[in-house]
């Protein structure tokens, strides 16, 4: 059979099978992430079924995932929300930070694998996934709650902070020295900075030249500036992911919100192929060796990232349950580690790191939605506080000062 033909037949079947997992995890209300990397590793090598013919078509539709991953994510904030977070809320962002990379650093380098591998698994623990959570946020109903604010800034101080983290992990994996290594952060965080200093004072000069009533005008200039800075960002070492952040942090208004509608399918088309050939570089025979690590590192970030959620929505002022389920919450982890780690695949450093930050990921991918529903009510049986009856009539009055306001009724009942 021709080749083209047999690359049409083999991607197509690809692309049937993800929209039918999607649908499948959409029937149960949980994320199809861990649903796309089991289908990777049935379709990489070791696997029931390798691809053969579209293999490099899915490596490019991986790396276009990951630029509108990030470029999404850049759209969803503007540069004035990001720098009120980064003054606001820092000190929940170096405690998120502390708690949560340590863990993956220190492993990594017990298992003896060396500071650079170091450096990225302590990328994989510490960022939560900003998708998951959205959606478990929506289906628990707490969007309005009052600790999801303090939630939605550990979230955003944790991509801001990528902008200068995936640059220093790029130099490493290529191997610089000391000094380009230190010219490459300079031009990460030179850049970040003057984006968003222009993004605050000309973004909406930004957002007039891109805008266009015509949606295939817009789609094709958004995307299209997005893969130009990408590449040139790439080409800098800065990262291409960072370079797509920026676009979407420099865009605002009802550019933003037409470019979102319009770029959010083909985002969720690329970001699976991405997930899928993820788990195409890891073999799953070499799963197994790596899972009891992977269950511990999950275990211990649990509570660290518990931790974290709990202490940034008591500092926000909120009651000792909304605290709960701000930490219960934060625990998932996806796209963002599976990029870093994908980095590190692609480089080679360390074989066994992409079976392990698979593992790691399918485990607290799945764990992410079942903590945010039930440590609430888990501390509060522990803790001895009572909780309000269900279906009790009018919420009592609060007095001034008090915490436990909207942010503390009980929501669980209503997931």
């Amino acid at each position: 059979m021709h080749s083209s033909a047999v690359f049409l037949i083999e991607f197509g079947c690809l692309i049937l099978g993800l929209g039918l997992l999607g649908r499948f995890a959409g029937r149960f209300r949980f994320s199809p992430i861990p649903l796309y990397l089991l289908a990777g590793l049935a379709f990489g090598e070791g696997g029931l079924l390798p691809l053969g013919a579209s293999e490099d078509f899915v490596a490019v539709g991986a790396e276009i995932g990951v630029v509108l991953l990030l470029l999404m994510l850049g759209l969803e904030y503007t540069a004035t929300d990001l720098v009120s977070h980064l003054r606001t809320h820092y000190p929940a962002g170096l405690l998120d930070a502390v708690l949560n990379a340590l863990p993956g650093a220190v492993l990594a380098l017990l298992l003896g694998w060396g500071p650079v591998a170091a450096v990225v698994l302590a990328g994989v623990t510490w960022v939560s996934s900003s998708g998951v959570i959205a959606k478990i946020l929506g289906d628990l109903g707490r969007l309005g709650n009052r600790e999801t604010p303090a939630i939605l800034s550990i979230l955003v101080l944790e991509d801001l902070s990528m902008a200068v983290y995936l640059p220093i992990v790029t130099a490493l994996l290529a191997g610089v020295g000391l000094a380009a290594g230190g010219i490459t952060l300079a031009i990460a965080v030179g850049v970040v900075t003057l984006v968003l200093v222009l993004a605050v004072r000309f973004g909406r000069h930004v957002s007039r030249f891109v805008s266009s009533d015509d949606p295939e005008k817009l789609l094709l200039v958004v995307l299209g500036v997005t893969l130009v800075v990408a590449g040139l960002a790439q080409q800098l070492q800065v990262s291409a992911a960072v370079g797509a952040f920026l676009v979407g942090i420099a865009l605002s208004g009802e550019v933003a919100e037409g470019a979102t509608s319009l770029l959010a399918p083909l985002r969720d088309l690329f970001a699976a192929v991405f997930f899928v050939f993820f788990g195409l570089h890891t073999d799953p025979a070499s799963i197994p060796p790596v899972l009891l690590p992977a269950l511990a590192l999950a275990a211990v970030t649990t509570v660290t990232k518990i931790t974290t959620g709990y202490w940034a929505a008591r500092r926000a002022g909120i009651g000792p349950r909304g605290r709960w389920r701000a930490g219960g919450t934060l625990v998932a982890r996806g796209e963002f580690s599976i990029v870093i780690a994908g980095l590190a695949v692609t480089s080679g450093i360390e074989p066994a790191l992409g079976p392990l930050a698979t593992a790691y990921v399918l485990i607290l991918v799945l764990l992410g939605p079942l903590t945010a529903r039930w440590t609430e009510p888990l501390a509060t049986h522990l803790t001895g506080r009572p909780r309000r009856a269900a279906g009790s009539g009018a919420t009592p009055p609060v007095p001034p000062g008090a915490h436990e306001a909207l942010g503390d009724q009980d929501t669980v009942g209503r997931a």
